[in-house]
C-alpha cells in the first residue's frame, strides 16, 4: 500500500445494491488504513438512481414500464437528480482519502471532470464543462455524470461515462434533471462501435495523471462459482454456520487452480447438498461484489437440476426448499438473487 498510489479494479458487470455495499466496506478499510487508495471500474445492469436532490417527476416511465424492461430504481445518498446506468457505459467510483491541501469539494468534482475530458480527447472527441451544469459535454449534449458524497474527506460515489450504452434508456428519464440539454456516447460521437475493453484502461490511466498517484497492480479477484439448485418450481436454500455469518444463500464456492467455472459448480453442487446431480448449465451471468471485509470476488453462477434424494449437510446449519421468490428474497447479495431469477426462465 503506497500512499501516493492507487488501486484500479476493473470489475466488469457489479449489481447496484452490492456496489453500494462494496463502496461501504472499502471506505471502511481505508478509514481503517487496511487498505490505500481505490478506484473501482465497472458496469451496472440496467438501473435509475434517485440522487440526495432527486425530483420524482424526472422519472418519465411508470413502474410497469420498468419492469417490463428489467429497468431497477434505487435511490442513494450522492448528490444530484436522477441519472441512469447500464451496460456499456463506465461507472467509476473513486474510494480515496482527499489529504490536507486536497479537501475542496469544488476542486476534488473538477478533477473528475477532467479525467472524463482527457479520456474524450484521448479517442478524438472535444469534451468540455458547462458553466451552469456539472458533468462533461459534447455540444450540449452530456456524455459523463457526476455525483460524489464525501465524509471527512473520504469519497464514495463518482462518474459514469458513456460509451456505448442503450441510448433508449435515457428517455425513461429526465437526466439529471436537466431539460435543457441532451444525452450522448463516445460511439454516437464518433459514428462507430466502442468497447469498454479499450476506454477503461485509458479512464484507468487518465485518473492516476490527474490525481498525481501511481498507479497500482491489485490482486485479481476471487473466481467464484453460485449454483442455483432446482427441483422443479424449487430452489434449495443453505443456511451458514453463525460463525460464517448465519444468512442463507445458495451454493457457492471458490474454483480451485487449474479447475474449470462449470467444473467447480459441479463439485460444490455434490459436496454441498449430497444429491446426484448430473450437470450444471451455465446462466450466462458473472458479476463481482465484495464480502467479509474489502475483499473481492468474481463470481460464475450455474443452474443444476437435482435427483431425488434428501440433503445432505456439510459445511451448512440447514436447508429449506422454496419458490423463486421467497428463494430471492433469502439471499444477501443482489448478485445471487439475480441468478436465482435466471435460474427459473
Amino acid at each position: 500500500m503506497s500512499p501516493t498510489g492507487i488501486s484500479v479494479h476493473r470489475l466488469g458487470l457489479v449489481e447496484y445494491a452490492d456496489g453500494l455495499e462494496l463502496q461501504r466496506q472499502f471506505q471502511d478499510a481505508r478509514k481503517a488504513g487496511t487498505v490505500g487508495d481505490t478506484l473501482m471500474l465497472l458496469q451496472h445492469p440496467a438501473v435509475l438512481t434517485m440522487g440526495r436532490g432527486a425530483k420524482a417527476y424526472n422519472v418519465l416511465a411508470s413502474p410497469e414500464t420498468l419492469a417490463r424492461l428489467g429497468v431497477e430504481l434505487h435511490e442513494t445518498d450522492r448528490g444530484g437528480d436522477v441519472t441512469y446506468h447500464g451496460p456499456g457505459q463506465i461507472v467509476g467510483y473513486p474510494l480515496l482519502y482527499l489529504p490536507p491541501g486536497q479537501q475542496d469539494v469544488r476542486k476534488y468534482v473538477r478533477k473528475i471532470e477532467e479525467v472524463m475530458i482527457r479520456t474524450c480527447a484521448h479517442f478524438g472527441i472535444a469534451a468540455t464543462r458547462e458553466p451552469q451544469w456539472p458533468g462533461v459535454w459534447v455540444n450540449r449534449r452530456k456524455i459523463a455524470a457526476l455525483g460524489v458524497h464525501l465524509s471527512r474527506w473520504y469519497t464514495r460515489h463518482g462518474f459514469a461515462l458513456n460509451v456505448d450504452p442503450e441510448m433508449s434508456h435515457f428517455e425513461l428519464i429526465v437526466p439529471c434533471g436537466i431539460r435543457e440539454a441532451g444525452v450522448t456516447s463516445m460511439a454516437r460521437e464518433l459514428g462507430r462501435p466502442v468497447t469498454i475493453a479499450e476506454v477503461e484502461p485509458v479512464v484507468a490511466a487518465k485518473f492516476a495523471e490527474v490525481f498525481e498517484l501511481e498507479r497500482l497492480s491489485p490482486a485479481p479477484p476471487t473466481p467464484t462459482v453460485s449454483v442455483v439448485v432446482r427441483r422443479g418450481l424449487q430452489v434449495l436454500v443453505l443456511q451458514r454456520p453463525e460463525e460464517r455469518g448465519g444468512f442463507w444463500q445458495i451454493v457457492t464456492g471458490r474454483i480451485e487452480p487449474g479447475e474449470t467455472p462449470a467444473a467447480a459448480a459441479l463439485r460444490e453442487a455434490r459436496e454441498e447438498t449430497g444429491l446426484p446431480i448430473e450437470q450444471v448449465r451455465a446462466l450466462d451471468y458473472e458479476h463481482a461484489f465484495t464480502f467479509g471485509g474489502a475483499r473481492l470476488f468474481h463470481e460464475h453462477a450455474f443452474v443444476a437440476e437435482a435427483g431425488a434424494g434428501d440433503v445432505t449437510l456439510t459445511e451448512h446449519r440447514a436447508s429449506e426448499w422454496l419458490d423463486d421468490a421467497a428463494a430471492a428474497a433469502r439471499m444477501p447479495f443482489a448478485g445471487l438473487a439475480r441468478a436465482v431469477r435466471l435460474s427459473g426462465r
